[in-house]
């Protein structure tokens, strides 16, 4: 069977609102990702591969970038990077084969979403350790408070995806249907206004996997030049402090608006 061109493929696997999608489509996927995909989909939809196999893989990717961090130096920062993009890069090809077959099920949505906690996680608990220094190559020993912290980084960036899903949850036990994106406006002008200044600075998106990878891998620069861990510390303390208060946040936006109702 011959392979379907990227012309023949674009129009089933991104069809109307995929790229457009206000709370599910990444930028990197609507500025680069979603075009390399589709050069790896089409060598990929006639083959016995299954979309939720390529999920699995997506999540290999994410907890070996957290793993990665754990390689001292530059190379350990490059690698996690390296392979947060090969993470992203499956988890547009899943759905996408998933598409053009037919095969699009709850399960493989049910695998993405444990997939994103899972990967996301791994690579802030990888960030943790590598600032606490566990393998004594700064310090004599390690300082479990700065993996501490990258644990408290991971629990808010997994509370913050929780609390999004938990809406669908909790709207279906209620025989309500899927809530819209001009629900999630909250019903305070305040609080839109807040909400409003807080989408433009995007600052929440740091805990993400593909932007945490690269402020991982800007610290590292720094370190490299200024020696030891201070910069790697200093981004592990942020991205702690961000998680925190945009679970918060989050909270309360989601309770101030309608998507609840």
């Amino acid at each position: 069977m011959s392979k379907p061109s990227v012309a023949e493929l674009r129009p089933v696997v991104h069809p109307a609102g995929v790229k457009d999608r206000r709370s599910g489509e990444h930028w990197a996927g609507r500025l680069y990702m979603r075009e390399i995909s589709l050069r790896w989909t089409r060598h990929l939809v006639n083959t016995r591969v299954t979309p939720n196999q390529l999920t699995y893989l997506m999540v290999l990717a994410g907890v070996a970038a957290g793993a990665a961090l754990l390689i001292p130096g530059l190379i350990g920062a490059v690698l996690a990077a390296l392979l947060i993009q090969l993470y992203l890069l499956l988890d547009c090809v899943d759905g996408e084969v998933a598409r053009w077959r037919g095969q699009t099920s709850i399960t493989g949505v049910y695998l993405d979403r444990i997939g994103h906690y899972l990967s996301e996680a791994a690579l802030l608990v990888g960030f943790g350790l590598r600032a606490a220094d566990v393998f004594g190559q700064h310090e004599a020993s390690a300082n479990w408070l700065w993996a501490f912290l990258g644990a408290l980084a991971a629990l808010g960036a997994i509370l913050i995806k929780a609390e999004t899903d938990l809406v669908d949850v909790a709207r279906a036990r209620s025989g309500l249907a899927a809530v819209k994106d001009e629900a999630a406006t909250p019903r305070s002008s305040g609080l839109a206004v807040a909400r409003k200044a807080a989408a433009a600075l995007k600052f929440h998106r740091l805990v993400g996997g593909v932007e945490a990878s690269l402020l991982i891998l800007a610290v590292a620069v720094l370190d490299v030049i200024g020696g030891e861990l201070f910069f790697t510390r200093l981004g592990v303390a942020l991205l702690a402090g961000i998680a925190v208060l945009q679970t918060l946040l989050h909270l309360v936006s989601i309770l101030a608006s309608s998507r609840l109702r």
